[in-house]
């Protein structure tokens, strides 16, 4: 059986890190756990998070709260399949679900507050695209443009048209998590793939969308807390394998 390692100590620690935007910990650590295959920790992050959000008062209360925690660890998840991929946040909602219980579920072909299924067939493509685009913009500032030609030149039109899509489709939807939010996910899904290059850009994205320097380097201080606690190190350059960084992960 695989080893837990999300102790409450850790959780409480990571919670009440400095500078850390409010309600932002919980999605920011379970976006790092997909990435990192541990979908199995998931709902410890989400108990944890439930259980310290409302102590007291009347119960419609603690249900609303906790409906607002389970819808944005949820959105953390999808968003973070722009950039880590499909099957792990498959792993991770289903993991997610296991804790969750039915009132704070948002079930099969009910109303989401994404608003997702109005996007994809109640809205013209034209208008989720500029969507995407202006919010692509607004991460890469004055070096956007050459960050898509990048996309588009790299021997195949294909990934400029995804990276349009995802940005459409996935990314630019803020019903849930806005964009400063959005930032955090891509930033927390990045730290544990080692892909500085993208790294640096989502963390001045993240300025760019609202979020302050100490915010930013909170969450990636939080992000690195959890990768090293599962086990992650930095690599010898000489080592030909093993799993953590190879260079000091990006920063500010």
């Amino acid at each position: 059986m695989t080893r837990a390692f999300l102790t409450p100590a850790l959780l409480s620690s990571i919670s009440q890190q400095p500078h850390l935007p409010k309600d932002s910990w919980y999605f920011v650590v379970a976006t790092t756990l997909c990435i990192l295959n541990r979908p199995d920790q998931i709902p410890t992050v989400f108990q944890h998070a439930v259980e310290n959000s409302i102590q007291g008062g009347e119960q419609s209360l603690k249900q609303e709260s906790q409906l607002f925690i389970a819808r944005r660890i949820r959105e953390s998840l999808i968003k973070a399949s722009a950039v880590g991929g499909v099957p792990k946040t498959i792993n991770a909602l289903h993991a997610l679900k296991t804790a969750t219980p039915a009132e704070l579920q948002d079930g099969p072909f009910a109303p989401s507050p994404s608003s997702r299924r109005g996007d994809l067939y109640d809205t013209p493509v034209s208008d989720i695209l500029q969507r995407g685009q202006d919010f692509f913009e607004k991460i890469y500032g004055k070096i956007w443009q050459r960050i898509m030609e990048h996309m588009d030149g790299s021997g195949t039109e294909d990934l400029g048209l995804i990276g349009r899509l995802t940005y459409g489709y996935v990314l630019s939807n803020v019903n849930i998590l806005n964009h400063r939010e959005t930032s955090f996910v891509l930033i927390a899904a990045l730290v544990p793939q080692d892909v500085n290059p993208q790294l640096k850009g989502h963390l001045k994205g993240a300025l760019n969308g609202g979020a302050s320097v100490e915010e930013v380097k909170a969450v990636r201080s939080i992000v690195i807390s959890v990768c090293k606690a599962a086990g992650m190190t930095q690599l010898d350059p000489d080592r030909p394998g093993g799993w953590g960084w190879r260079e000091e992960v990006a920063d500010l």
